[in-house]
């Protein structure tokens, strides 16, 4: 390819879905480093992308400048100056495809993700369930890549690279003997989310154990809840409402470990190279969403019949009286991270 290579990626939300982009694009940037990325999602999640080399942020206003078609019209006239070689749509919805039509229309060439939709419905319906393993989304979205006729393999690793604590951060990590755990405790569907009562036994035994526990993501709500489990149990800190996105990447860098629902914290922890313990209810790894380079064995979760019964976790959970979120021990949890952590 030469050096004139210019591919833009779309790719606007969910904030885990574009945090695996970023995964994406680290590899395929040190593959193929003479391409260019204009990488196109919501300005809020710029900081996925601020260490990839040779690759500019376009952000999208999706609630005022680009609302609707005549402002998706305005955001191909911004992506258009670029003058791309091909546009790497990773994404698939109405604003995605709007777009792409207008690229399509001056000869541009369009890739679009094949999201696997009719084998994710068979993996989640109730009757004559197809259980098994589907493609990843990471592969899915290189997929994408290859159409156009890149070169990329994936490496399905993580690869830790620890960076500059913030400075209100640094007095939080200042004993160095002590192994850190952050707790991404929430997620953006209630039925993901591990129960709040069980998970502040988790909290309590990590605690009692020695442990250093940060507490990431969420809002007012979830900031709340964060403050008391830190004013309870020793170790414990809130990070929620004190650090932005860049400042929160920097520090789960420096962790030894991260606890997550299927959620943004899983693949935020990806992205900078830390191994997760992840919590599943009603989603499933088998639908293609466990973080990059994360080990399915490092997977927390009940055999049921009924699971998996949502792709995305928007669904309530159908394993009867208990869901299966309320069937996982706290002890299985803290167990299953002091033996990761133990080697």
């Amino acid at each position: 390819m030469s050096t004139t290579q210019k591919i833009i990626v779309l790719r606007f939300s969910a904030m885990g879905d574009v945090a695996m982009v970023a995964s994406v694009l680290q590899e395929f940037r040190a593959q193929n480093p003479a391409v260019e990325l204009i990488m196109v999602s919501r300005p809020a999640f710029k900081p996925f992308f601020e260490h990839i080399p040779n690759l500019l942020f376009h952000p999208i206003q999706p609630k005022t400048i680009h609302k609707g078609i005549s402002g998706l019209y305005q955001l191909y006239q911004e992506l258009r100056r670029y003058k791309p070689d091909a546009i790497a749509d990773l994404h698939d919805n109405l604003r995605s495809r709007a777009i792409s039509t207008f690229f399509r229309l001056t000869g541009t060439k369009i890739k679009r993700i094949d999201k696997g939709r009719a084998e994710k419905k068979a993996l989640t319906r109730a009757n004559k369930k197809i259980f098994k393993p589907l493609r990843q989304t990471v592969e899915r979205y290189a997929d994408v890549f290859r159409e156009l006729k890149f070169s990329i393999k994936l490496s399905h690793r993580i690869n830790k690279s620890a960076q500059a604590l913030p400075e209100k951060a640094k007095a939080l990590f200042s004993d160095q003997t002590t192994k850190k755990i952050g707790i991404s405790p929430f997620a953006q569907h209630i039925y993901k989310v591990y129960p709040f009562e069980k998970m502040e036994v988790v909290i309590a035994l990590l605690s009692q154990s020695g442990y250093e526990l940060f507490i990431f993501g969420g809002g007012k709500s979830e900031q709340d809840i964060a403050e008391k489990w830190a004013k309870t149990y020793q170790n414990t800190y809130n990070l929620i409402g004190n650090f932005n996105l860049t400042e929160e990447l920097a520090i789960i860098s420096n962790l030894d470990l991260m606890l997550s629902m299927d959620s943004s914290g899983m693949h935020m922890a990806s992205l900078v190279g830390i191994p997760v313990i992840s919590i599943w209810g009603p989603t499933h790894p088998y639908a293609g969403f466990l973080g990059y380079g994360q080990l399915e064995n490092d997977c927390i979760q009940i055999d049921h019949p009924a699971r998996p019964n949502s792709i995305y976790g928007n669904k309530p959970c159908l394993c009867g009286v208990e869901n299966c979120m309320d069937l996982i021990k706290p002890e299985t949890i803290v167990n299953k991270i002091k033996e990761k952590l133990n080697g």
